[in-house]
């Protein structure tokens, strides 16, 4: 069993920046990466980043390239998710997710809302 807390959600500014983290419990070696979604209302689940934990490599969302930046700590068992110049378009919920080797997302957080006003 895992879990996944997200938080760091919040309301800022277009232009401003947030910092989201999500700390993972329970059996995370099963975990080939972690990643972050995005939902906004109206809209599709929407891919937004990946970090491989054997590689580091990281992998972007086309709309979030250069603006977002996931890490990691091993030490705390957390990715995060430094998000700048953030736009109106980047509102929604993001949910933090555990991917198993065979590419699928077997475990998701509650989820924490990111508002951007204009």
């Amino acid at each position: 069993q895992v879990t996944l807390v997200e938080s760091g959600g919040g309301s800022v500014q277009a232009g401003g920046s947030l910092r989201l983290s999500c700390v993972a419990s329970g059996r995370t070696f099963n975990f080939y990466a972690m990643g972050w979604f995005r939902w906004a209302l109206g809209m599709e689940r929407e891919f937004v980043a990946k970090l491989v934990w054997s590689s580091n490599f990281t992998y972007y969302g086309v709309s979030v390239l250069g603006r977002f930046t996931i890490s990691r700590d091993n030490a705390k068992n957390a990715v995060y998710l430094q998000m700048n110049d953030l736009k109106s378009e980047d509102t929604g919920v993001y949910f933090c997710a555990g991917q198993k080797s065979d590419l699928t997302w077997s475990d998701w957080g509650q989820g924490t809302q990111v508002t951007v006003s204009s």
